[in-house]
């Protein structure tokens, strides 16, 4: 017999079934797992027989922490263990009035961009909904509540777009203001189209890191089959239909993208229209053999655009000392348990196919 299944796992009429219990104690327990309860035993308005009996029927949650680090800068990184043994990571960014939380929407990544450690072992599955909400539940029980993260962002393991359907009902299921969460891609235009009309105002980041298809095809494979120009296209059409803030991401990667004429073309592509850019200094990667640039290049770098009218903001790296960068400690723990994926488990090369 296989172990109780999860609260996350099950809807409240499922909960109610597999209880033998009215729909509304399943209301009430899904309800009180939302807000971060750690045991059945905090439920209070459930019957005290019903709360006693819970354990031996159900599980809070299907996954467990396997590791927390803590940088100096107050940054954490959760290492989270799925129930089939497979890793994923998490990470709290505190700021002076926020708490962001960066999730992981896969086991590894598909889309192989060249400076990111995500991939490096090639990619294993997609997160289901209710493995992608637990991240959510930990990172709060770190936090001391769920009303103690602010902002959430999809920017951590895997490309959120390829695993579409999981990632929206997760989303749904968050107790957190649409508008406060990010979601970022390395540009999928007919799942950005479709994203724009699903009714949810969610910010959009694209991973560009490049300014011409040249370079960017070298960075970011998966470009080779759309191109930059429809990428960007996407990304001014989601502005037009949902009125969210579009922000392009932008690593910058010493003797790759982060000269005076990549700024010069990125201005150029990007003037017009509502369009931010996200600077940020490459985070090393053991194995990889990209550096950042200078401070003083990443500077005049930001000045150029700035000149020619484009928005920049310019990210400070964050908790270097524990791996804090997408995939980095899931890279170093894999790195010593087990050989990369093979067979079926290839990373894509060419880019995903279509919606």
């Amino acid at each position: 017999m296989g172990p109780a299944p999860s609260v996350t796992r099950l809807t409240a009429p499922e909960i109610a079934a597999h209880l033998g219990v009215p729909l509304l104690r399943g209301r009430q327990i899904l309800a009180w797992v939302a807000r971060g309860a750690r045991g059945f035993e905090e439920m209070t308005d459930l019957p005290a027989a019903l709360r006693e009996a819970l354990p031996a029927k159900l599980r809070l949650l299907s996954s467990e922490i396997s590791e927390i680090r803590e940088s100096p800068d107050s940054t954490r990184k959760l290492l989270v263990r799925l129930e089939d043994g497979e890793l994923v990571e998490c990470v709290l960014i505190p700021a002076e009035t926020r708490l962001t939380l960066c999730i992981s929407s896969q086991v590894g990544c598909p889309a192989r961009c060249a400076f990111c450690a995500s991939g490096m072992l090639g990619f294993t599955r997609s997160l289901l909904a209710h493995e992608i909400f637990e991240e959510f539940l930990h990172a709060a029980h770190v936090a001391g509540g769920a009303g103690e993260i602010t902002n959430l962002v999809l920017m951590g393991m895997g490309e959120p777009l390829l695993n579409y359907d999981e990632v929206v009902a997760a989303v749904r299921r968050l107790p957190l203001g649409k508008r406060r969460i990010t979601l970022s891609t390395v540009g999928l235009p007919d799942r950005i189209r479709r994203l724009a009309r699903e009714g949810l105002p969610l910010n959009l980041a694209v991973s560009l890191h490049a300014p011409d298809d040249e370079t960017r095809n070298r960075l970011v494979p998966v470009n080779r089959k759309y191109g930059i120009d429809e990428v960007v296209a996407a990304a001014r059409d989601y502005f037009r239909e949902t009125g969210r803030d579009v922000t392009f991401e932008y690593i910058l990667i010493e003797g790759e993208n982060a000269g005076p004429e990549h700024a010069r073309r990125l201005a150029g592509l990007l003037r017009g229209g509502n369009l931010n850019v996200n600077l940020i200094p490459m985070n090393p990667v053991e194995g990889l053999p990209f550096r950042p640039p200078t401070p003083e290049n990443v500077e005049a770098f930001r000045r150029r655009l700035e000149a020619a009218g484009i928005p920049v903001h310019v990210r400070t790296p964050r908790g270097r000392e524990i791996d804090a960068a997408c995939g980095q400690l899931r890279l170093r723990r894999m790195k010593t348990s087990r050989p990369p994926p093979s067979g079926g488990q290839q990373p894509v090369a060419e880019g995903p196919p279509r919606a």
